[in-house]
């Protein structure tokens, strides 16, 4: 029995070809979308690729941009061979063509799903990706004439100040680096002395942070120096005092903003996709509702179209059985091959009479 068993006449097989016409058009804005959205996603991503530690969070938009490209190119394959389908004999050339072209569809709308999947579910990478690449970015805060990092001073501050954030995970992160460069620093001073030699590594840690995570909105001024230090400032304790500087880290307002961008975005995939499986199976319908017409000479008589010629099951079990032939074949050619090699490896007794 075939699944999804349609009757149609002429004038529904018209309307369905100029309702997939339309649809199809609306799938191509769609693939403009959907690639429009991966190029944003990847700029975005690359205005911040300093402190990012590796590419795979270009993963999904480059998949986004190149599903986007494929959908332009199967809707407007589709919206012709739509349009030609009015004409019996434009149709007549694109019957061939019109089964491997839905397989490809097929598989086109998986990518598609997997794809949607994937924008919802590579929050964990990102998350790691930016741990690991804003804390080497923080190591070179203070290196301005280091080749390559002469400018992340400035994209950290910058980055800081946009998203109201402040260090890695928190403000602390700053304690544990030195952030100030040893050029502005008084090695004839005492303080700067102890400070150095009281770290292994030698280098001048101090409790404070940079400027820009200083929260504006807060009424005091900015507490960015001696920031653990109680008595350094009047009325201030540091663990219960609301700080003026912002507490939220990096990592977790960076996460938050791309997420979130990546969640809207595989939400829209999802759409464009359920679009594109009724556009697909529309097409489907079309296919068999054409070929099914029993006089092609009467183009207003009656047909059936389906989406598969039998049941689900049976569809399935006939192609499991379609690949254990492809796999018997293949076996007893290799078989075949074998026994003629060992045939021909055999070397003909030669008997000699004395």
């Amino acid at each position: 029995m075939a699944l999804l068993k349609v009757k149609f006449n002429q004038k529904k097989r018209v309307k369905l070809a100029q309702g997939l016409w339309l649809m199809n058009w609306f799938s191509v804005f769609a693939g403009i979308l959907v690639f429009s959205m991966g190029l944003f996603l990847k700029i975005e991503l690359r205005k911040r690729s300093e402190v990012m530690d590796n590419s795979e969070s270009h993963f999904v938009p480059n998949s986004l941009i190149l599903m986007g490209i494929l959908s332009c190119a199967f809707n407007g394959f589709a919206g012709k061979i739509c349009y030609d389908s009015l004409d019996p004999a434009k149709f007549a050339k694109w019957k061939p063509l019109l089964k491997p072209y839905l397989a490809l569809c097929f598989f086109f709308n998986i990518l598609l799903f997997f794809v949607a999947l994937i924008c919802f579910l590579m929050r964990g990478s990102l998350e790691s990706t930016l741990a690991q690449g804003l804390k080497n970015g923080m190591k070179f805060y203070r290196d301005t004439d280091t080749p390559g990092r002469c400018f992340m001073k400035k994209t950290i501050d910058m980055l800081q100040i946009e998203f109201k954030c402040c260090g890695n995970n928190g403000f602390k992160d700053w304690f544990e680096i030195q952030w100030i460069s040893n050029r502005y620093l008084d090695f004839s001073s005492k303080e700067v002395k102890d400070r150095i030699k009281s770290n292994v590594d030698g280098r001048y840690l101090v409790d404070g942070v940079p400027f820009s995570c200083c929260n504006p909105s807060s009424p005091r001024p900015c507490i960015q120096y001696q920031v653990t230090n109680n008595s350094a400032h009047y009325s201030y304790d540091y663990q219960t005092e609301e700080l003026n500087l912002w507490r939220r880290g990096c990592r977790e307002a960076l996460l938050h903003y791309y997420s979130s961008m990546m969640s809207s975005m595989g939400a829209v995939v999802l759409l464009v996709w359920l679009f594109e499986t009724s556009v697909m199976v529309g097409l489907r319908l079309l296919h068999t509702s054409l070929e099914s017409i029993a006089n092609p000479e009467d183009p207003e008589c009656e047909s059936e179209g389906w989406i598969l010629e039998n049941s689900l099951k049976d569809t399935l079990k006939s192609a499991l059985e379609s690949l254990k032939k492809i796999g018997k074949f293949n076996q007893v050619e290799a078989d075949g091959e074998g026994g003629e090699g060992e045939e021909g490896g055999k070397t003909p007794a030669i008997t000699t009479v004395s």
